[in-house]
């Protein structure tokens, strides 16, 4: 992949003067004259590895989005990703895609997992690294798990996922068996059980650790589990919230780790010492859904889909400091929130018409 374009870095006084002119981008998949009329249930957000492509899952389909053409027509769409009674891709009836995430390694691939109890790799690259209508699309690799698909991570180096069933199974798939991502042949993967041994705990969530040798497991009970992988022996337990824990993820430098719960809390954890460095009490909903910016600087979260007691607005953190530096106006409370990976720009989800971002057009970040 080419190096892709890097914001020059924003400190935290100047970061509201270059974020507050910006307005956000609608994407939206209606193609009426008054497209806001509803919000989507997007169910994930995910970027790809250069940030040329933005994702999303609505129900039975997935979206590809080029990040600078909002029009509908310059979009990729994978209609009934996961089907129903193990009909051909394309059907007419689909099941739930619960789960989507770019490959972090290679441009164009992207991994599903839905109610159907399938994995599934995709290609969406188009000449010229643009998505467009008629693009490819194309199912690369089938995998089964054999209960309905909760959430899925891929390890760092782009060989392997896991994939959290909702009964609390975590499979590992590994890629290794794949001889190229040229679209010219699909394959069957196999899944290998890597569920934590004598461990009875409910996981929400799991994400891999930059080096990939820690594996984050949000719980039921509330306390974080760290996991080695791939042995999945327990290393240690960060407990700081008062009730369940639903999302995890390390900042892009390593400084800290990000925790939200249903209590409404961001915790940032100092992964040297690991006592709590931050807590983040803004927001007003359980926290689903927590992001960073490419530079680990800024943190934003949401409530997933279940944002109806939560208020509109999506505040922006600094990590170091804890301190809101910007709210972003919105009409309902955000469920999904994703940074760009090289830039400031962030897309989120909840708002009526579809996906938003906020950076896109803009000459300084």
């Amino acid at each position: 992949m080419a190096p892709p374009v890097r914001s020059r870095p924003i400190r935290k006084n100047d970061f509201p003067t270059f974020f507050k002119p910006l307005k956000p981008v609608l994407f939206s998949e209606s193609t009426s004259a008054r497209p806001g009329l509803l919000a989507p249930r997007i169910g994930a957000i995910s970027w790809s590895p250069t940030g040329s492509l933005v994702a999303s899952c609505t129900a039975t389909s997935i979206r590809i989005w080029n990040p600078e053409r909002p029009n509908i027509k310059s979009s990729t769409e994978l209609r009934n990703a996961h089907p129903k009674g193990g009909a051909a891709y394309g059907s007419a009836s689909g099941d739930i895609v619960e789960k989507i995430a770019f490959c972090p390694t290679t441009e164009g691939v992207l991994a599903s997992t839905g109610h159907d109890g399938m994995v599934r790799l995709w290609d969406v690259r188009t000449p010229g690294g643009a998505a467009v209508a008629g693009g490819k699309g194309t199912p690369l690799a089938d995998c089964r798990v054999g209960n309905e698909g909760h959430f899925l991570t891929w390890h760092p180096s782009g060989r392997e996922m896991l994939v959290g069933r909702k009964d609390d199974v975590i499979h590992s798939v590994d890629m290794r068996r794949m001889v190229d991502f040229d679209g010219s042949a699909k394959y069957d993967l196999e899944a290998t059980e890597r569920s934590p041994a004598k461990d009875k705990s409910v996981y929400y969530v799991m994400a891999f650790s930059n080096s990939g040798r820690e594996l984050f497991a949000t719980t039921h009970e509330g306390p974080v589990k760290v996991f080695d992988y791939p042995s999945m022996s327990l290393l240690h337990t960060l407990s700081g919230h008062a009730a369940q824990t639903y999302t995890v993820q390390q900042s892009p430098t390593g400084t800290y780790l990000a925790v939200g719960g249903a209590d409404g809390v961001v915790s940032l954890w100092d992964t040297h010492t690991w006592f709590c460095a931050n807590a983040l009490t803004a927001h007003t909903a359980s926290v689903k859904d927590v992001s960073f910016s490419f530079d680990g600087t800024y943190v934003a979260a949401g409530s997933g889909n279940d944002a109806k007691d939560g208020s509109p607005g999506m505040e922006i953190y600094h990590a170091d400091t804890g301190d809101v530096v910007h709210t972003i106006d919105t009409v309902n409370p955000v469920t999904y929130v994703a940074w760009h990976p090289t830039r400031y720009w962030i897309a989120y989800a909840g708002d009526p018409g579809g996906l938003k971002l906020v950076g896109p057009g803009s000459s300084v970040i």
